[in-house]
């Protein structure tokens, strides 16, 4: 059993129609037909939405996405229209708030790994390849990749696990043409990523993209290079052969799986509620990455 632990209602607001509610976003449309995503504090683990939210989260994933948005327009455009508020919205979706144009989803998870761990270590252990893809021996936890691979998954709905498939699979689904442009839009934005984030001593591990067509035009959409779709590892503590101190929801993974938290993830009971004490050290962490890669403060 998972999904959330109490599921929010929509609010309806005059002009907009709810189509949508994620782990983390709510997704409107407008009268124009534009899409309107309005990123929440909430926040998911071990397939759970939590019952918590981590205050200014959502803020925090919205405008470190609109930096990488800037900062990748020459490589592939994006789906942002506008941020300003929608007529008669809540106060407290300022910030958090895009317009976005309304594609043609491709329902493919777009990862990029530059970096064993995860999933793709679980696989390596037991095949010594990632998504079939075949790798050399004796790479540990968070070994970097001799070049870095584009591993895709499946879209999964909200409590379910996204499974990664092979490239193969992806291009019997959407077309050989299309799981072309998606491997080779996806490791030219992670590469261009990587080179930021490194200058700013982080060490891009892996991340996922989601795409759109427009016009037979390929759109970057949804979040991006967030510590939600990202692992960021700290550069001056990367070291391969442990787990790596990250950027994310860390604590909140140690607390739930610890004896303080009482919970067994193998039951089918949802998790608990978190400790101020954890709340605070999470949202610290989504603040250190902002200001860490924007170069600029959060306020």
């Amino acid at each position: 059993m998972s999904g959330f632990v109490e599921k929010p209602e929509p609010l309806q607001v005059p002009g907009l129609v709810h189509l949508h509610t994620g782990k983390v976003r709510d997704l409107y449309r407008n009268e124009a037909g534009d899409l309107v995503m309005i990123a929440s504090d909430r926040l998911s683990a071990y397939d759970w939405v939590l019952p918590t939210e981590i205050p200014d989260k959502g803020r925090v994933l919205t405008q470190l996405s609109l930096w990488w948005f800037d900062k990748l327009a020459d490589l592939v455009p994006h789906h942002v229209l506008s941020t300003e508020l929608p007529p008669g919205a809540p106060a407290d979706w300022a910030g958090r708030t895009l317009i976005c144009k309304s594609l043609r989803m491709v329902p493919v998870e777009c990862v990029a790994r530059g970096y064993l761990t995860g999933s793709g270590l679980v696989e390596y252990d037991a095949s010594r390849t990632v998504c079939g893809l075949a790798l050399p021996e004796g790479l540990v936890d968070g070994s970097e990749l001799p070049a870095p691979i584009f591993t895709p998954a499946t879209k999964a709905e909200v409590g379910e696990h996204d499974e990664n498939v092979s490239y193969e699979e992806v291009a019997r689904q959407v077309g050989a043409e299309t799981a072309a442009e998606l491997r080779q839009t996806t490791l030219a934005v992670y590469g261009r990523a990587r080179d930021i984030a490194r200058e700013r001593g982080i060490v891009l591990a892996d991340t996922k993209f989601e795409f759109g067509y427009e016009d037979g035009t390929l759109v970057l959409a949804d979040e991006v290079l967030t510590p939600d779709s990202s692992r960021f590892w700290p550069a001056d503590a990367w070291e391969p052969g442990r787990a790596q101190p990250s950027f994310d929801k860390q604590f909140v993974r140690d607390w739930l799986t610890s004896s303080a938290s009482g919970w067994d993830r193998r039951s089918e009971q949802p998790p608990p509620a978190l400790p101020a004490e954890v709340v605070e050290a999470t949202s610290a962490k989504y603040i250190e990455a902002f200001e860490r890669l924007t170069g600029t403060s959060w306020s």
